[in-house]
């Protein structure tokens, strides 16, 4: 066996007569102007060698390949991706693909364009360009649909979410599995195989998945009533075109079409959001003590209260691997928590999310107690009990009176000053603050709060816990709600102000649905229920600038025990066991009489308006929070609304909008709403001094 190299990032072995093409540009084996040109190179060699039989491509590492270079996105390139898999295709030569690990995008696309695919179980297979606001442009789009048919195509690129090997093997993405551990040796045996096969080469472009030309074109036009709803969406939009393209084009034409949608896509507003969502989440756990502290090893956690939220914590860290601690005041609330997190992984087994396997290995890592001596061997402790200082403080030097000096101590908190919180303690440095999102095992956000006296370590072990249960951490500074929160109770002020003064809040909602949300304002108060917020708003009464105008509509609500969705009637009306809201006529009523109070005549607001006030509220509060340090950067804002909150991703996040919408327009949105409403219109003296220097947001994430 003889090794050359034919770049850097390929290396190409002859074996029995097969050339064996491997990617080698770690840690991904991304597909940068290097790789697909020295990939074209060993092709092209291979192809003219007639001592080659077959052609196995394959990736080192633990993955085949994750796809285009990001940072090359928009940049011209030769050989482009199309004509390297054209290249593959056309081989005359049978092109075998040994896959493991990652296979994504234009990896994938390699993949479809070579005539036969090999996986182990460890592979995960998609086209998730769709999350960067693109459609796949190297051909996916017309031999995934010819290869799998149009409804499995569709969801693959529509979904963007990858496939596991077994699923791939289901839906005929590829043709076997085998060991990993014998991927090599199999994929040379399957390539002896089909060099001596008397069968035509099985090239995708020629697959019949689009046989039944009827079923395939109700499937498409399914697809494309779904993306009218969304006419913003324009990849999606451009992923249904293209595959209605290979039902009715030439695959030559089809591939034409792609090119032409792609550019499309490329250019796009959308596209830039989705790009800028997406490396902001890779930028904002990068905080300056990873390069001073080494992180503590964790193996076992312990969680303080079984409720919605310690329930959902527990989840997440078993879903991560660890050692979990569950810890409730009696054992009928301790029990109904692990019944709780049983049923959860009952019904993932059942939708065939997890195996029976996966589920007992789970709870054979969950310890249940009410003696908190447990925790004497825990690495780590996270409290999620209810949202009183008393109550914390008092809990948390329990915890340090039981756990050993080392352990890191976290509150799960939403508001609550951790410095506070800690104030008693003898060991404040490793205390912080690691704010999950509910439900805590499916929702990404982690703000990562970081309280006065916490040291390097306490905080670099934090961000890599979130990181290790696959969430985004950002790091929050000390305030009343931190960063996500506080923004909330400001535009959430927003819209209920324009309830006052003449907008239905079913209005406010549609209009919000519209611009890209999932849930409008008063619906999210339903979900959450009606009590959360009252409590916090009579926490905080004392606090509360007398001069400002007060909307008493959610405190009328909560006072006849309409707390949204699991009292049956909210805002909305839900008839049992429904979480679809109708609109309440008495609820209506009562803003009529509120409004009459306060002697206000209402006013009419159209969506554009009614958009317009409630983001320039959150880009404004947003600009406050970073001026004051509680956010690091504006991309951080970004991520906490994206990831926490709802914001469309295809916006980019509050900060982001502000800056393509014009930071000019956006405060003298504010100034002019000033002169009706001084008190809540405060422009943010960031804001105003960004618009002085003509500078962006963008600017400070430098």
């Amino acid at each position: 066996m003889s090794t050359t190299p034919a770049q850097n990032c390929i290396l190409v072995t002859l074996e029995q007569g097969i050339a064996v093409i491997t990617l080698n540009n770690p840690p991904v084996n991304a597909l940068s102007s290097a790789v697909k040109q020295g990939l074209s190179a060993a092709l092209e060699t291979a192809q003219a060698n007639e001592q080659v039989q077959a052609i196995i491509l394959h990736g080192s590492g633990r993955h085949f390949c994750a796809g285009a270079d990001i940072s090359e996105f928009g940049r011209t390139s030769h050989p482009s991706l199309s004509d390297l898999c054209q290249a593959i295709e056309s081989c005359t030569k049978p092109v075998i693909c040994a896959i493991t690990g990652a296979c994504l995008g234009g990896g994938l696309e390699l993949a479809l364009a070579a005539h036969y695919r090999l996986a182990t179980p460890l592979a995960k297979l998609g086209l998730p360009e769709v999350n960067l606001g693109l459609i796949p442009g190297g051909g996916g789009t017309q031999r995934a649909p010819r290869l799998i048919g149009a409804k499995a195509a569709l969801e693959l690129m529509l979904g963007g979410k990858p496939l596991n090997a077994s699923q791939a093997l289901a839906e005929g993405l590829v043709d076997r599995l085998v060991p990993a551990d014998n991927l090599h040796q199999s994929a040379l045996n399957y390539a002896q195989q089909a060099r001596h096969n008397p069968e035509p080469l099985r090239r995708t472009c020629n697959e019949q998945g689009l046989a039944d030309q009827v079923l395939a074109a109700q499937q498409i036009a399914q697809a494309q009533e779904k993306t009218k709803r969304h006419p913003d969406r324009l990849a999606q939009q451009n992923i249904v075109a293209a595959v209605s393209a290979a039902l009715h084009q030439p695959f030559a034409e089809g591939l034409s079409t792609e090119r032409e949608l792609f550019g499309k896509c490329l250019n796009s507003p959308q596209r830039a959001a989705l790009v800028h969502a997406f490396f902001a989440e890779k930028t904002c756990d990068k905080i300056a003590e990873q390069s001073t502290a080494t992180p503590a090893k964790l193996k076992r956690i312990g969680v303080i209260g079984a409720g919605t939220m310690g329930v959902g914590i527990s989840l997440a860290l078993l879903d991560g691997g660890y050692e979990v601690l569950l810890l409730e005041r009696d054992q009928p609330a301790l029990e109904h928590g692990r019944e709780r997190i049983s049923a959860t992984y009952q019904t993932l087994v059942e939708r065939q999310r997890i195996s029976v396997e996966d589920k007992n290995q789970r709870l054979a890592r969950l310890i249940t107690h009410t003696d908190y001596s447990v925790l004497a061997d825990a690495d780590l402790v996270i409290e999620a009990v209810f949202e009183d200082m008393a109550v914390k403080r008092a809990l948390l030097a329990k915890l340090e009176a039981c756990c050993r000096t080392d352990c890191i101590i976290a509150s799960n908190t939403s508001y609550l000053d951790i410095d506070a919180m800690a104030q008693d303690l003898k060991h404040p440095q490793r205390v912080i603050g690691i704010h999950f999102f509910s439900p805590a095992n499916i929702m990404k956000l982690v703000e990562v709060v970081v309280p006065s006296k916490a040291d390097a370590r306490t905080i670099v072990t934090a961000f890599n816990l979130a990181k290790s249960l696959n969430k985004t951490p950002v790091r929050a500074g000390l305030c009343d709600g931190f960063i996500g929160n506080r923004m909330l109770a400001v535009y959430r002020e927003a819209a209920e102000l324009m309830m006052l003064d003449g907008a239905s809040p079913y209005a406010i909602d549609q209009a919000i649905r519209d611009f890209g949300f999932a849930m409008g304002p008063f619906e999210v108060v339903d979900l959450a229920g009606g009590d959360i917020s009252w409590a916090t708003r009579k926490r905080k009464a004392a606090q509360r600038d007398p001069r400002l105008r007060y909307v008493s509509v959610a405190d009328q609500l909560c006072e006849r025990g309409w707390f949204g969705q699991k009292s049956g009637r909210g805002y909305y009306r839900y008839s049992t066991g429904s979480r679809q809201g109708t609109p309440d006529p008495e609820v209506e009523a009562i803003i009529a009489q509120v409004r009459s109070e306060a002697g206000i005549t209402p006013k009419t607001f159209s969506a554009a308006e009614i958009v317009e006030r409630y983001l320039a509220a959150m880009i404004n509060e947003g600009a406050n929070v970073l001026a004051e340090g509680i956010a690091l950067r504006p991309l951080d804002v970004d991520v906490v609304l994206l990831n926490g909150y709802g914001f469309p991703r295809h916006q980019g996040g509050p900060m982001w909008y502000a800056d393509h919408q014009g930071l000019e327009l956006v405060l003298s949105n504010i100034q002019r709403y000033a002169k009706t409403d001084p008190l809540f219109w405060q422009p943010s003296p960031l804001l105003e001094g960004l618009v002085f220097d003509g500078q962006y947001f963008a600017d400070l994430n430098r």
